[in-house]
């Protein structure tokens, strides 16, 4: 019995797989968070394009 699991703990195969299963995680929420942050960016601008345009075209 000791003998498995002293194989079982010097055994990495699946090791690598859980790092780049961690990896893709990691990239996956930097992607989510910059894509928040850039909607928010172009959400203000086209707010204040509108807002602007509106102040415009009441002025005609």
């Amino acid at each position: 019995m000791t003998k498995l699991f002293a194989r079982f703990l010097k055994d990495e195969s699946g090791a690598t797989a859980i790092e780049y299963g961690l990896i893709a995680a990691l990239i996956a929420l930097a992607i989510m968070a910059g894509a928040t942050q850039i909607g928010s960016a172009l959400d203000l601008t086209f707010t204040s394009i509108g807002s602007t345009l509106d102040t415009a075209n009441e002025a005609n």
